[in-house]
């Protein structure tokens, strides 16, 4: 065995047509933080976060214009099914999304994403009735599932030591998402009202008076769609072939005194060294997921019964 410890995996080579690889290279080579690729990291999140919470200044006016609660008390009851149903989206389709970024990568969930607030954002600017509004809110929250990705990205791209930083910066850039939104949805919502000078009855924004700041938001989250594109890729595609060789590399370089037999069979034990045991019986991270539920459910629940 290696007389240091450390891990095998920790001498497999950089691939160079690995995006993964070059991150990790330039990890080992540089102390510094990656200012660059966190940014990126707090506009796209900044653009997952605005369409949450932007409709609720004026979700209840676009109920009452829709005509579907026969009294005025019944407004909120309609109003709560489609600010819940981003929510209910999400909740059902998140870990789904997780193991698509663990298969086929971090990036093309993030591009998904952000296409999708593009689409399904501003179709609901666009809505006539009250299912056009929840139907899509609804698949905009079940498309949009890059919140987990960017926060395993985000550490994935930093230091063991500025990890931390990483997780900060897509709280801050949620945090602030979830304040600039209502104020966009407040101040753009009814503009032929507010604003008549600029804008006509007779005009797009006229008709409909909701789209303009779900417009503001499909085009925030466009430009998002062009950055990411210079997003690297975080997790490693060189197949399992190559991962596999690395490994047993580094076992018979580590190993060179030692027995042909023991060597094998250290091989064969790393080769399979997936984790057997159930998450669900990992009380450290189920607490972790409890504790974040608990927190989660009373933040939405705040900004939902404002509307």
């Amino acid at each position: 065995m290696a007389e240091n410890g450390e891990p095998l995996l920790n001498k497999q080579e950089h691939h160079e047509n690995c995006e993964a690889c070059k991150i990790e290279k330039l990890k080992e080579s540089s102390n510094g933080i990656p200012l660059k690729l966190l940014f990126l990291v707090w506009i796209v999140t900044l653009a997952a976060a605005l369409p949450i919470s932007s409709l609720f200044p004026f979700l209840y006016f676009m109920i009452r214009d829709f005509g579907i609660a026969k009294r005025e008390e019944d407004i909120s009851y309609y109003a709560g099914y489609v600010g819940s149903s981003f929510m209910l989206g999400r909740a059902l389709t998140s870990l789904l999304w997780g193991m698509v970024a663990d298969m086929y990568g971090r990036k093309p969930v993030i591009i998904i994403g952000t296409v999708t607030v593009v689409i399904f954002n501003t179709l609901f600017g666009l809505s006539v009735n009250f299912w056009m509004a929840i139907s899509t809110r609804f698949l905009l929250g079940s498309l949009c599932g890059m919140l987990g990705p960017m926060r395993a990205y985000a550490a994935e791209i930093c230091r063991k030591e500025h990890q931390a930083l990483g997780m900060s910066v897509i709280s801050t850039s949620w945090g602030i998402g979830l304040i600039i939104g209502p104020a966009v949805g407040g101040f753009l919502a009814q503009p032929a009202e507010k604003y008549p000078h600029i804008f006509s009855r007779e005009s797009l924004f006229g008709r409909f008076p909701y789209f303009l700041p779900c417009l503001v938001i499909s085009i925030f989250a466009f430009v998002t769609v062009i950055l990411s594109y210079w997003l690297p890729e975080t997790l490693h595609m060189h197949g399992e072939k190559n991962i596999g060789q690395d490994v047993k590399e580094a076992a018979l370089e580590s190993n060179m005194d030692e027995p042909i037999g023991s060597q094998k069979t250290e091989v064969s034990v790393l080769s399979s060294c997936v984790p057997q045991k159930s998450l669900l019986k990992n009380w450290p991270l189920m607490s972790a997921i409890i504790v974040y539920c608990v927190f989660q459910l009373h933040d939405m629940a705040y900004s939902e019964v404002t509307s």
